[in-house]
């Protein structure tokens, strides 16, 4: 008995002071879906402009090619190049050795986003449809932990994510496609959105809204109601590529990384959230690159669709800029990374296999 109880209390102690040591306090998650990390890494690619995928070529050099590489890829990614870079990490660039990649090896959205909050490539999750998720994720586990219930909250453009995060069972509020926001005392802003959205041109189609109204109720919300998580989700640069339209695949990448620096500046700038919040941003899956027709697709059989990249900004992330070490790790990582981050323990309590957190993410 008195081994048990001894047991217990260093199993307490071993936690409180793993919680103690982590400055996060909140945290924002972002995903850019299908983004290639060869435009993250590289920029704009010359033979894709030159290519038949791209109107406006003039334009398009103007605004995002130069001849060196590092210029080139802070036209594109202005914020994650200049900032998170600079005080964070960025994870992925095949070019130096340090590989990010998928588990699962489907290599399409669904599949892609079970592995990020689950930790689980699970192999049951190869579809995109209306499936809701078996898998308790991460941002359930953390809305259950003191002080962050009602505190963790989704956003997304892609209308599948009430499935993914399996809000049925979890009870997170996952506000997708054209979902307007359920808060009875929510401000005249977000009031607005909910009306506003139901008037824009779907050119999405039906169910999936633009990243721009995803953007503005991520923004307006955390002014709001301050949540301790947020996850927002934009989808727009995986339509144009599937599109085959590389301006527009490289103007909504640029798009998205402003409103991340919005968000950022916002939050530094708001006592609640200041010096105490850290940032992920990261993709879903990769997409194909030889030939170049392939660059519009990912899937099980495309290669180079498991080859994604993520970055990371905040207190508790050594400012170790690119990373150039010739290593592996693996989106089914993030779930206890992020678990960890806010000082708990995913995997012991998920049920299911968990990767492990990525150790250099840490001071």
């Amino acid at each position: 008995m008195k081994k048990l109880i001894l047991i217990i209390v260093l199993t307490i102690s071993a936690t409180y002071s793993f919680a103690q040591a982590r400055k996060t306090k909140n945290l924002l998650i972002v995903t850019l879906d299908g983004m290639r990390w060869q435009e993250v890494f590289r920029g704009a690619d010359s033979a894709m402009i030159n290519s038949k995928y791209t109107e406006d070529k003039d334009e398009v050099r103007k605004k995002y090619w130069t001849a060196t590489l590092e210029d080139r890829r802070k036209l594109l990614f202005p914020f994650l190049w200049n900032t998170v870079a600079k005080d964070g990490q960025v994870y992925g660039n095949r070019d130096l050795g340090n590989k990010e990649e998928l588990s699962n090896p489907y290599r399409f959205s669904y599949p892609g986003y079970n592995e990020i909050f689950t930790g689980f490539p699970d192999v049951r999750m190869n579809t995109n449809d209306a499936i809701a998720n078996p898998n308790m994720n991460v941002l359930e586990f953390l809305n259950k932990q003191k002080g962050f219930e009602g505190k963790v909250i989704t956003f997304s453009s892609w209308e599948r994510f009430p499935q993914i995060l399996n809000t049925g069972r979890s009870g997170l509020p996952v506000y997708s496609g054209y979902a307007d926001l359920k808060n009875n005392d929510a401000n005249a802003r977000l009031k607005y959105l909910n009306e506003f959205q139901h008037h824009v041109p779907h050119y999405l189609g039906d169910s999936t809204r633009l990243d721009f109204i995803t953007y503005e109720f991520s923004k307006e919300y955390i002014k709001q109601y301050k949540p301790r998580v947020m996850y927002m989700a934009f989808d727009e640069t995986d339509d144009m590529a599937h599109a085959g339209n590389y301006k527009f695949y490289l103007d909504r990448a640029k798009q998205e990384d402003g409103y991340i620096k919005t968000l950022w500046e916002m939050i530094q700038a708001d006592p609640f959230y200041k010096n105490n919040t850290t940032l992920l941003v990261t993709c879903d899956h990769g997409r194909g690159d030889v030939p170049m027709d392939q660059w519009r697709d990912h899937g099980a059989n495309v290669k180079g669709a498991e080859n994604t990249w993520f970055a990371i900004l905040g207190p508790d992330t050594p400012a170790t800029g690119e990373l150039k070490t010739s290593t592996t790790i693996y989106h089914k990582q993030l779930a206890q990374t992020i678990s960890n981050l806010l000082g708990f323990d995913f995997r012991a309590v998920a049920g299911h296999e968990v990767g492990d957190a990525i150790k250099t993410v840490f001071r």
